[in-house]
């Protein structure tokens, strides 16, 4: 083979932009792409980002470079720095400076992030989403190759355009357009947050548009996190990332600070399994308290104290019936400086009584006067919400006390069910906005239209996972452990799961937290179903603990009467126990105050 015939190798054509060397495609859409491009007059690598479908026109054109110019102006730490707006053979495009990292469609391809990073660069993409959304601009087109990471793990949002609404549109076509927009970004980034806890792409369709597409209401496909993933997804965060692309719109995040504000929460929380609930409400409770004082019981408490002759079960009676007031005290007398004082060997303090007994009238007058008057920080609107669920726990209160076994203490079996509800009272004093997001994600709607199935809401676990990136119940756990509970009123004061089956209780405390979620359940089954379905929902409640309690329907009922004839009396009154075999002699934690009041109970 002669010279000549020895095959040459031809260098590859480079692809040219104007001043531009296109050198790599970095991803594209329906609507734009991205190149990883040379620009020969500075002499440096740029993000190029184009339009997919050239301008119209020129008028088209001059509205898209005027919007893009001003949604450059934007300065915020996870927005891309725009380095150059330009048109080249009437193609606009944006200029991104390479050095800000690669796209995250290119950390992909030869990284897997850990949870903790997956949530880290969603919190950050948010952030600039909503700090864009803000000053009235929506992205429009969020994709894996608009979003650059650098090595230091920081996220930015890439090739930001404003709404594009043009000239002649009016100001309420404006907003209206802006806060859809808005929406559609909030939904996009839930579709990557997907992609990035599952390890592929959602409906296996890299194009985030074409998957918003096939979801309600345009399409009918259905996006939940596998199950199979590369690493286990806690529940609160599949909670999360689910609520993103809920097939009821209505269950979706609707601005960026919501889905924000839960990952947040999740990312608090699971930074220690101990502190990080604590966390979200500790700067909260040290500025406004548990609770404020209740509407003109505080008062009267305080008058109360300041007799000396009153009978020490009288005034238990009345502090009973201020719900901050019995929280403070249970507060105080379970700290570790109390504690310290009492003889060695005493469990925790579960009985006003008791409370009362080792702090005297004087601590009884200073924890009164340590609590906020009514409604503290609150709005009439937030304040009645929380006077409303302050009646509901008292009602399960004392409905616990009708349904307790002969010879419990009442009082101990009120503030069990009563703290049950621990958490959904801090969640509505300190977080109300969020507790209303919670309420509405629990709410079931009628059918849309006439045949088709109610739209049921989530549980309230998954709601508070959805909204505060923690569920409630932990919430109230950790403030309980904060006040120096023991572990066997952790335990008590935690109800009952609702998936998991009742069995009979082996101990006292087993029984305890039995009858407070029983009693809850009924209470909670007389706020959320409809008249006509309530009997069929007791008698459910009826079956659920008929076993473990020997209890039926009417019993249940008659208990609910009663308790609410006991709340109406503005009173706490003891109600009489259900006379019921009593459980196996069990070994009692002693000399406790809690052990006393149970070593009370008499067999039948």
């Amino acid at each position: 083979m002669s010279e000549s015939d020895t095959p040459v190798a031809k260098p590859n054509p480079v692809r040219r932009f104007g001043r531009f060397e296109l050198r790599q495609l970095l991803g594209k859409s329906l609507r734009t792409m991205a190149w990883l491009a040379f620009d020969t007059r500075s002499g440096q690598e740029v993000m190029l980002t184009m339009p997919r479908i050239q301008p119209g026109d020129a008028h088209a054109l001059a509205s898209w470079t005027r919007d893009t110019e001003h949604a450059a102006r934007l300065k915020h730490p996870h927005l891309a720095h725009v380095i150059e707006i330009g048109v080249q053979d009437h193609w606009p495009f944006v200029i991104v400076d390479r050095a800000l990292g690669v796209t995250l469609g290119e950390h992909l391809a030869t990284h897997t992030p850990s949870l903790a990073e997956a949530v880290d660069w969603s919190i950050q993409i948010l952030e600039g989403l909503a700090f864009a959304h803000q000053s009235g601009m929506v992205h429009g087109d969020l994709q894996l190759h608009q979003v650059v990471i650098n090595e230091q793990g920081v996220a930015r949002v890439a090739a930001l355009s404003a709404c594009g609404l043009g000239d002649g549109v009016a100001d309420e076509d404006r907003l209206r357009d802006a806060r859809r927009g808005a929406e559609r970004d909030v939904l996009t980034a839930g579709v990557l947050l997907h992609h990035l806890l599952s390890g592929q792409p959602v409906l296996d369709e890299p194009d985030t548009a074409k998957v918003l597409d096939r979801l309600a209401p345009q399409g009918r496909d259905v996006v939940r996190l596998p199950w199979s993933t590369p690493q286990p997804i806690p529940e609160a965060l599949r909670a999360i990332a689910n609520r993103t692309t809920e097939r009821q719109e209505r269950q979706r995040y609707r601005n960026a600070r919501t889905l924000l504000a839960a990952l947040n929460g999740w990312r608090e929380a699971a930074a220690s399994a101990a502190g990080g609930p604590l966390a979200l409400l500790m700067s909260k409770l040290q500025q406004v308290g548990h609770l404020p004082s209740s509407p003109g019981v505080g008062a009267r408490v305080a008058r109360v104290a300041m007799s000396e002759n009153q009978r020490t079960d009288e005034m238990a009676a009345q502090i009973l019936q201020d719900m901050a007031l019995s929280f403070e005290l249970i507060r105080h007398v379970n700290s570790a400086a109390v504690q310290g004082t009492q003889v060695s060997g005493n469990g925790p303090v579960l009985t006003i009584r008791r409370a009362i007994a080792l702090v005297g009238l004087k601590g009884v007058r200073q924890a009164a006067a340590a609590l906020r008057a009514w409604p503290g920080p609150l709005s009439d609107v937030h304040a009645a919400e929380l006077k409303k669920l302050m009646e509901r726990v008292q009602l399960a209160g004392h409905a616990a006390q009708a349904l307790r076994p002969a010879g419990y203490d009442p009082e101990v079996m009120y503030l069990i069910t009563v703290m049950q509800n621990l958490g959904r009272l801090m969640v509505q004093y300190h977080f109300p906005e969020e507790a209303e997001q919670i309420r509405q994600l629990m709410q079931t709607l009628p059918p849309p239209e006439p045949g088709a199935p109610e739209q049921a809401g989530m549980s309230e676990e998954n709601a508070s996972f959805a909204v505060l990136g923690v569920d409630i119940e932990t919430l109230g756990f950790a403030v309980a452990r904060h006040w120096g509970l023991s572990d066997e009123v952790l335990h008590m004061i935690r109800r009952l799961p609702a998936e998991r089956p009742v069995r009979s209780a082996d101990t006292d405390a087993d029984m305890l937290r039995l009858v407070g979620s029983a009693a809850n359940d009924v209470v909670d089954a007389v706020g959320s179903a409809p008249a006509a379905k309530l009997a069929s929902a007791m008698a459910v409640i009826a079956q659920r603990y008929g076993r473990a309690m020997d209890i039926s329907a009417r019993e249940i009922g008659e208990a609910l009467q009663s308790a609410r004839a006991s709340v109406n009396a503005g009173g706490v009154p003891v109600q009489a126990a259900r006379q019921v075999a009593a459980i196996p002699s069990v070994p009692v934690p002693e000399p406790s105050d809690f052990a006393r009041a149970m070593a009370s109970r008499q067999s039948q």
